[in-house]
């Protein structure tokens, strides 16, 4: 099977963007990393490089990271 193609810089940015912003949201609500793991069923090793934007979440752990934080799916991707 042939290698995948590196991401773009232009996605990486993004990348990192979300993870930004999914960080931006938690603190606003004071949740910690556990918390949102806890509630989303996301292990926190994950959850931290999705934060950091070294990991490119499926949509499905996007809504369930939005749904552990009671928030809509647009606050935890909104630039």
């Amino acid at each position: 099977m042939p290698r995948p193609t590196p991401p773009t810089e232009r996605r990486v940015a993004r990348r990192r963007q979300v993870g930004e912003q999914i960080r931006r949201v938690r603190l606003h609500l004071s949740l910690s990393q556990q918390d949102v793991c806890g509630r989303s069923g996301i292990d926190v090793a994950t959850y931290s490089r999705i934060e950091q934007g070294h990991a490119s979440p499926l949509l499905d752990t996007l809504i369930r990271i939005a749904d552990a934080m009671s928030v809509e799916l647009e606050e935890t991707t909104r630039r």
